[in-house]
C-alpha cells in the first residue's frame, strides 16, 4: 500500500471510513429501530387496554356471574379486528375472565399486576403462556375508585419482531445510498488529488521535496518561483543575497510591486512573460535573468496548459561584466597607443621630409611645437588629476579621438583629490560618457567633444558634451536598462542598452548624482562626492569599460 499513489490511498481510506461510519450509524438506526417499534408496540397495547377498562359494557359484565360468557366473544372480535395477540381481562385476584385460548380462561394470569391494583396502568416485556409479549395492564374501577378488574393487552415479540424487521429495506437502502454517494465524493476527490500531485505517493512527495528544497538552497544560481498574480512564492537564499530581499517565509507570497526592486525587474515578475539571458541592474549588481512559465507535466504555454506562475533564475554577471570592462580599457589603451604610434610615424615621417628637403628650421620647429602639445595635456592632466587610471584613459581618448577626426577638449579646473573614489567606477562613468559622445559627434558637421572636471565644494562636478543630435529621451528613462545611444541598425547598435545604465549604477555606488539634457548636442553632467559618504565610502567595484 505504501507504494500506492497519494490519491489511492486517499481513496481507500475514505471508502473504509464511510463504509465504517456507514455501519455505525446503521447500526444505531437499527437499534433505534427496535426500540421505536416495541415502545409504539406499548403504546398501542395501552391504548387499548384503556379502552377496554373504560367501556361499560366492561364493567357491566364484570358483575355478571359469568362474566366470561359476555367478554370472551368480544374480546375474540376485538383482537382479530385490531391484530392484538390477547386481551385478557381478569378479576383482582388474576383469576381470568378472557384468553386467546379459552382453556386458559378460569386459569390465574402470568404477569404483574401489583401496579394495576395500585391503580396504576404500566407496560412490561413478560413470558406467558404465548411466549415473550409486550403487554399493557389497566386497572377497571368501581364509581368509588376501588380495583374491580384489570384488563391486559399484548403482542407477542415475534409480532413486533415482524415489524421491525419490515423497516429493514428501508434502513439498507438508506445505507446503501450513503456508501454509494460516499464512495462516489471519495472517487471524484481521489480524481482532483491525483490530478494535484501528479499521481505520486507519500514517500515519493516526502523525498521530493527534500530533494528539491535541498537543491533550492544548495545551487548558486537565484532561483524565485512566483504565483499567476506575480507574487514571489519561494526564492532561495542566493535570490535573497542578490536581490537584497528579507529571508523567504514559507506560505507568505510577497508582491514584487512590494519589494525594493529595479522597475525592470518588477515588470518582469510582474508579467511573467518569458526572458531569455536579459540584463538587469539593481543598485549594486548585473543580473543575468532568465524567465519560463511553470506548466504541469513539463509542458509550455503554448500547449493549452494553464501555468501555474513562473520560475526565474538570476546569475550575478557582475564580476564578468567589470573583467570585460577592464578589458576594454585595455583595448581602449592599446587603441590609444596604436593611434598615438600612427600619428608619430606620420609626423617622424614629415619631419624626415623637411630634413631631406633641407628645411632643418620648419622640421625643427614641427616637432617641437608638437611634443609641446602633447606633454601639455599630460602634464594638465597628471597635474590636476591623482588618480593614474584616470590619466591614462584621458591620453588615450585624447589619441582616439585625434584619429577619428573629432576634437576632444579636457578641461581640468584647479587640483582634484579622488583617492578614496573607486578608480574602476570612474573609469565605468568617463569611458562611457566619452564614447557615446564619440559615436555622437561622429555623425556632426562640428565633430567635437568636451570633457571639464571641476571641484565645487566638496562635490566633482563632470560634464561632457558633444555636438551630436542630442538625446532621444533625457531624466530617468536615458539610463533605463536597454535604451541606447545607437539605432539598433547601425553598427554595434544591436545588443546595446547596457553602458548608460551603469554609469547610474557607478554613480549612485559612489553617492552622486547624474542628470542629461539636450544643449547643442547632448550634455551630461555628473556630481560626485569628494569626502566619503555613507554610500560612497565602500563603492561597490563596478565594470572598468562596458560601452553602450
Amino acid at each position: 500500500m505504501r507504494k500506492w499513489s497519494l490519491a489511492r490511498q486517499f481513496f481507500a481510506g475514505q471508502l473504509v471510513f464511510v463504509v465504517a461510519l456507514t455501519a455505525a450509524i446503521s447500526w444505531v438506526l437499527y437499534l433505534d429501530a427496535e426500540q421505536s417499534t416495541y415502545e409504539t408496540s406499548a403504546d398501542r397495547m395501552l391504548a387499548i387496554a384503556t379502552t377496554f377498562a373504560d367501556d361499560p359494557f366492561v364493567s357491566a359484565s364484570i358483575e355478571m356471574a359469568d362474566p366470561s360468557a359476555t367478554l370472551q366473544p368480544y374480546a375474540i372480535e376485538v383482537m382479530n379486528d385490531l391484530g392484538v395477540d390477547f386481551i385478557t381481562i381478569m378479576a383482582p385476584d388474576r383469576t381470568r375472565f378472557t384468553h386467546r385460548n379459552p382453556e386458559q380462561i378460569g386459569s390465574p394470569y402470568i404477569g404483574s399486576v401489583e401496579q394495576a391494583l395500585q391503580g396504576r396502568s404500566h407496560t412490561e416485556t413478560f413470558s406467558g403462556t404465548l411466549g415473550p409479549s409486550v403487554r399493557a395492564i389497566v386497572p377497571v374501577t368501581d364509581d368509588d375508585g376501588a380495583v374491580v378488574a384489570m384488563v391486559a393487552a399484548g403482542v407477542t415479540v415475534d409480532t413486533v419482531t415482524i415489524a421491525r424487521n419490515a423497516q429493514l429495506p428501508l434502513l439498507f437502502l438508506i445505507a446503501a445510498s450513503a456508501v454509494t454517494a460516499g464512495a462516489g465524493v471519495s472517487f471524484l476527490l481521489s480524481r482532483h488529488l491525483r490530478r494535484a500531485t501528479l499521481g505520486l505517493g507519500t514517500d515519493q512527495l516526502s523525498h521530493m521535496f527534500v530533494f528539491y528544497d535541498s537543491v533550492l538552497h544548495s545551487v548558486r544560481e537565484g532561483l524565485v518561483l512566483t504565483n499567476p498574480s506575480g507574487e514571489l512564492v519561494l526564492y532561495n537564499d542566493q535570490a535573497a543575497h542578490l536581490l537584497g530581499l528579507p529571508p523567504a517565509r514559507a506560505g507568505q507570497p510577497t508582491a514584487a510591486t512590494e519589494l525594493d526592486l529595479p522597475p525592470s525587474l518588477v515588470e518582469l515578475l510582474t508579467t511573467g512573460r518569458q526572458a531569455i539571458d536579459e540584463f538587469h541592474v539593481t543598485s549594486e549588481r548585473i543580473l543575468v535573468v532568465n524567465q519560463e512559465a511553470a506548466v504541469p507535466g513539463g509542458g509550455s504555454p503554448a500547449s493549452g496548459a494553464k501555468p501555474l506562475g513562473t520560475v526565474t533564475t538570476l546569475r550575478d554577471h557582475t564580476e564578468i561584466e567589470a573583467l570585460t570592462g577592464e578589458l576594454q580599457t585595455m583595448r581602449t589603451l592599446t587603441d590609444a597607443l596604436r593611434a598615438q604610434t600612427h600619428e608619430h610615424a606620420n609626423r617622424l615621417h614629415t619631419i624626415v621630409s623637411l630634413i631631406e628637403l633641407d628645411r632643418r628650421a620648419e622640421a625643427l620647429d614641427f616637432a617641437t611645437r608638437d611634443l609641446t602639445q602633447s606633454q601639455q595635456l599630460t602634464d594638465d592632466v597628471l597635474g590636476a588629476i591623482d588618480e593614474p587610471f584616470i590619466t591614462a584613459l584621458l591620453v588615450g581618448k585624447a589619441a582616439q579621438a585625434n584619429e577619428r577626426g573629432i576634437e576632444l577638449a579636457i578641461a581640468v579646473d584647479g587640483s582634484i583629490e579622488t583617492s578614496h573614489l573607486d578608480p574602476g567606477a570612474l573609469v565605468t562613468i568617463i569611458g562611457n560618457l566619452l564614447d557615446n559622445a564619440f559615436d555622437a559627434a561622429a555623425d556632426s558637421p562640428a565633430r567635437r567633444v568636451s570633457l571639464a572636471l571641476e571641484r565645487k565644494g566638496e562635490s566633482l562636478e563632470l560634464t561632457v558634451s558633444d555636438s551630436g543630435r542630442g538625446m532621444t529621451a533625457t531624466g530617468a528613462d536615458a539610463f533605463a536598462m536597454g535604451f541606447s545611444t545607437k539605432e539598433p541598425e547601425s553598427p554595434g547598435g544591436a545588443g546595446r542598452g547596457l553602458g548608460l545604465a551603469l554609469v547610474r549604477q557607478a554613480v549612485q555606488g559612489l553617492g552622486g548624482s547624474i542628470a542629461v539634457e539636450n544643449e547643442a548636442g547632448a550634455r551630461f553632467t555628473v556630481l560626485l562626492p569628494l569626502t566619503p559618504t555613507a554610500t560612497g565610502s565602500s563603492p561597490t567595484r563596478l565594470p572598468g569599460g562596458t560601452h553602450v
